[in-house]
């Protein structure tokens, strides 16, 4: 390929990923899990600009949630309200002051519903154990992701499952990862070393979003975006996520820019 379409190919996912603003939060100390509001950044595939986005994360994790769901890093709760009719015990979680509180105002008067203020790794106190935990985009920002995993399996019944969505390959490292905190990005290979530490079974262990990977490495790596863009994160979610999509329900990626894990909690 000629170095000027390499360089307008470069170009053009840049656009679709991200701008060179530097106004964005400091890093975070890596010990514990970042607050939701400070952290707000990591989650513009997931809010109204990208809604192909919101869904294909569903569809990966629907089929692996039973009845009672442990959300760890809630925010407002918009993730955990789609299993709405299919739960009988629900606990959402954060570490943000404002997420809680609108998550307790949300959920005020459902009995089935428990809010819960946690930052990990640490003791989770709720009234029973669950058979799923769900955390998504989470696991990267704890320095202690093996006692962070220990911490939830607790309360979680024999053969449950805690799934996993993670940020993948540290070729992808950016100053966006460092300015949300992230303290790593995983492989398949360095998870189900985290997992398998924490004395966990592995169902499903997969990189996913080949594209997306790519166009993060164009935007992150060789433009050095900063920040997503939300106007240009719409044209991504509508050409780029349907395409992804499509083409891994035949190939199986070899990376991608996140790494999906459903880990089993021993009987």
């Amino acid at each position: 390929m000629p170095s000027g379409q390499k360089n307008s190919v470069a170009s053009s996912l840049l656009g679709l990923l991200g701008s060179r603003r530097r106004d964005t939060p400091d890093t975070f100390d890596g010990e514990h899990q970042p607050a939701a509001g400070e952290g707000q950044l990591e989650n513009h595939l997931g809010g109204d600009e990208a809604r192909n986005y919101r869904q294909y994360e569903y569809d990966m994790v629907a089929p692996h949630v039973g009845t009672s769901l442990l959300e760890v890093g809630s925010g407002l709760g918009h993730f955990s309200e789609q299993f709405a009719g299919r739960l009988d015990y629900l606990v959402v979680s954060d570490n943000d002051a404002y997420c809680v509180e609108q998550l307790t105002k949300r959920y005020a008067g459902n009995d089935d519903v428990e809010v819960l203020d946690l930052a990990l790794p640490a003791e989770i106190n709720i009234r029973r154990k669950v058979d799923t935990v769900v955390m998504m985009n989470v696991l990267e920002h704890i320095k202690d992701d093996v006692q962070a995993l220990k911490d939830l399996a607790s309360v979680v019944e024999p053969g449950g499952r805690i799934v996993i969505w993670v940020p993948g390959y540290m070729q992808l490292y950016g100053d966006f990862d460092r300015k949300v905190g992230h303290v790593t990005r995983y492989t398949p290979k360095t998870l189900e070393a985290t997992v398998t530490g924490a004395g966990l079974g592995i169902d499903v262990l997969k990189p996913i979003n080949f594209l997306g990977g790519i166009a993060w490495w164009a935007a992150v790596r060789r433009g050095g975006a900063g920040y997503p863009d939300p106007k240009l994160v719409k044209i991504y979610d509508r050409t780029v996520v349907p395409t992804t999509r499509a083409i891994e329900r035949f190939i199986r990626p070899p990376f991608g820019q996140t790494v999906f894990c459903v880990a089993r909690v021993p009987e």
